[in-house]
This record gives structure tokens, C-alpha cells and sequence, in this order.
């Protein structure tokens, strides 16, 4: 009796050893989907002030003479691709900053600043933009992007910027 236990134990075994096999599917799952690039930004999110800057690169500044505050063909040419682009984006608001040189008073410079920013503004609504999309600011002479004491860096402060707001 002992043996055909021994035999039944053994083959009880056996049997709870192959159940524990695993045999290889009949069919394969499918294989890992290979990672993606990242879906690729197709630029700026249009009406931003980025989208803005890279339509417009530089056309965003316009300079002026020296006490001056007249817009020039270069300027009236940069101020039409602006208003096209404020036209295109209706809901994008403007904010034009006037700026000047280091030499002058600062009040002197704040006045030009202003005047500047205003003919620049009065140019665009010349052209169709909503003078209630567009506002002012004047800075003088307290945010140089040139610095030094030459006509050079003087020419590159004259200057009225435009930045796009939403």
C-alpha cells in the first residue's frame, strides 16, 4: 500500500507540476506600439504676442528722428503690416510704448515719448484698427534698449514699439 501511495503522490505531483507549464499561445499579442515623436508645435498659438513677433520680426518698432515723432514711409510701411495683423486677429488688443533717447529732461521725454506712441496709434486707427484696441504708454527715456552715449545707440532708443495683449 505504501507504494501505491508513494506512485499516487508521485503522480499527483506530476500532474500539479504540468499544469503549471505555461505553453506558448497560439496567437502572439500584438507588439508594443513604437513610441511617436511629439506632436510637432506648428508654431506660435496664432493672435499671441509670439505669433505677433514671428509674422512681423522687426516691423514691430518703428524709430524716429531725433525731437520727432513723424511717421516716415519705413514707418507707415511696418504700421500697415501691424494693422493688417491686428485686423486678421480681432479680439488681440495693442499696447504701443513711446520711447526716446538719454538726452533731454526726463518730463521732456515722457511728453515725446507720449507724442510718439499717439502718432504711431492714430496711424493704425488711420487704417482701420479700433482705436479702443489700442493704448499708450509712454516710457522717455528709462527703458534704453541701446546703451551708450552715441548717435548710434541714441537712434535704436527713438523708438515707438507695439506689443499685442489678448
Amino acid at each position: 500500500m505504501n507504494r501505491s501511495l508513494a506512485t499516487a503522490a508521485l503522480v499527483a505531483a506530476a500532474l500539479s507540476m504540468s499544469a503549471c507549464q505555461s505553453k506558448a499561445p497560439e496567437t502572439l499579442p500584438p507588439q508594443p506600439a513604437s513610441p511617436t515623436a511629439p506632436a510637432q508645435s506648428a508654431g506660435p498659438e496664432p493672435g499671441s504676442y509670439a505669433h505677433f513677433k514671428s509674422v512681423l520680426g522687426e516691423r514691430d518698432v518703428i524709430y524716429f528722428d531725433t525731437d520727432r515723432f513723424n511717421i516716415d514711409s519705413q514707418d507707415a510701411a511696418a504700421l500697415q503690416a501691424q494693422a493688417q495683423w491686428l485686423m486678421q486677429y480681432a479680439g488681440t488688443r495693442a499696447t504701443i510704448e513711446g520711447h526716446c533717447d538719454e538726452r533731454g529732461t526726463r518730463d521732456y521725454n515722457l511728453a515725446l515719448g507720449e507724442r510718439r506712441a499717439n502718432s504711431a496709434k492714430n496711424y493704425l486707427v488711420s487704417l482701420g484698427v479700433p482705436a479702443e484696441r489700442i493704448s499708450t504708454i509712454s516710457y522717455g527715456k528709462e527703458r534704453p534698449v541701446a546703451l551708450g552715449s552715441n548717435e548710434g545707440s541714441w537712434a535704436r532708443n527713438r523708438r515707438a514699439v507695439t506689443i499685442t495683449v489678448n
